[in-house]
């Protein structure tokens, strides 16, 4: 074994000095939750970081009530979870910043767990959450990155009985409510991509980290709480899709796509890429908001400039191909996204990108 093998085997020290960073947007109610688990937490925070992105619920005052030593950094707007991150991150004084959005419930083990799955090579590691109203379910367990453009999520709403080991593992893909972030390894390859605003931000900066060699982990020894998320962005069950999700998804994705992605390999794609784009509009037709789903695809034609420009710095020091870290399958969308014909529909959808995948993968960038 390689002695950066065994570095990650033996993970960093407990004593490990460690700056965590919360991510607020109008979330007075999740921060009367997730303040005092973080002054619960075992290891040494040297600080604690509430970025702001204009809240007016009260938040900033709750804050400083609760965590009267807190460091409040005003993003000036309401930039987003990517951008509000790279303002922590970039104001953290200690290289292991614990990253947290702020309706995320940490056990006070939370952080002993995370570092003992870190160490040299390793830029990212995520616990495992599950659903702080229903915690017999797992919510984020990483992932992979499916050849749509997606999160092929694992255990995605399975039951944590079923969920397998509680132990640190490889992962292609990590979820960003809850991170250990190595801030020198993010800043190496340009941080979050603030372009995204929300969604697809964490697979794409694990896409950029995995294609420079770098290593993302799950620590599944500990389960993080992960309460409702942000109003009008967040889904998990119901009739009906939020429209400014529709928007961010169908934008989103397409700037994944272009941006990382080899050329050939999404001239592979093209058909299995087309039919989601049938499946994508049938969802929006369903949940009542086509029009959100066509201006988010409209706007990745606006977005083209900015998009050269950020394949070009994307593709630079590549060590990966496409074909070394994309897979077919399974598609992992909400249950409730696919009930009935929908469901019948996504899995055949799902099959049959699978079956086209394992087609094309050797001949794919």
């Amino acid at each position: 074994m390689s002695e950066a093998s065994q570095a990650v085997e033996q993970g960093l020290s407990p004593l490990t000095p460690v700056s965590v960073v919360i991510v607020n947007y109008q979330g007075r109610d999740h921060l009367a939750h997730t303040l005092p688990a973080v002054a619960a937490l075992e290891g040494v925070i040297t600080e604690v970081i509430l970025v702001d992105n204009s809240s007016t619920d009260g938040s900033l005052e709750l804050a400083r009530e609760l965590s009267p030593g807190i460091t409040v950094i005003e993003a000036g707007g309401n930039l987003g979870p990517a951008a509000a991150r790279n303002l922590g991150l970039e104001a953290a004084r200690n290289r292991w910043v614990l990253l947290l959005d702020n309706d995320v419930i940490c056990p006070p083990l939370t952080l002993r767990v995370l570092l003992a799955a870190a160490g040299d090579g390793v830029a990212l590691v995520q616990p495992r959450s599950v659903l702080a109203d229903a915690p017999e379910t797992v919510h984020y367990d990483g992932g992979s990155a499916h050849c749509q453009g997606l999160i092929s999520l694992d255990n995605f709403y399975a039951p944590l009985a079923s969920a397998g080991a509680a132990v640190a593992r490889d992962v292609d893909v990590v979820i960003s409510l809850a991170l250990l972030a190595d801030s020198q390894a993010v800043a190496a390859v340009g941080g979050f991509d603030e372009d995204y605003f929300i969604l697809f931000e964490d697979l794409d900066l694990s896409w950029r980290l995995r294609t420079r060699g770098m290593r993302l982990r799950l620590a599944a020894g500990v389960c993080v709480q992960h309460r409702a998320g942000t109003a009008g962005v967040s889904f998990r069950e119901g009739p009906s899709y939020p429209a400014r999700r529709l928007f961010f998804h169908a934008r989103n994705r397409w700037m994944f796509l272009l941006r990382n992605l080899r050329w050939r390999t999404l001239l592979l794609l093209s058909p299995v890429l087309a039919l989601y784009e049938l499946a994508g509009l049938g969802l929006a037709l369903a949940s009542g908001h086509p029009l959100s789903w066509i201006e988010g695809e409209l706007a990745v034609l606006s977005g083209l400039g900015r998009t050269a420009a950020a394949r070009k710095r994307s593709q630079a020091g590549r060590t990966l191909p496409d074909r070394a870290l994309l897979v077919g399958g399974p598609l992992t969308p909400t249950p409730d996204a696919v009930r009935g014909m929908k469901g019948f529909f996504y899995g055949a959808l799902s099959k049959f990108t699978c079956a086209w995948w394992s087609l094309v993968r050797c001949f794919a960038g």
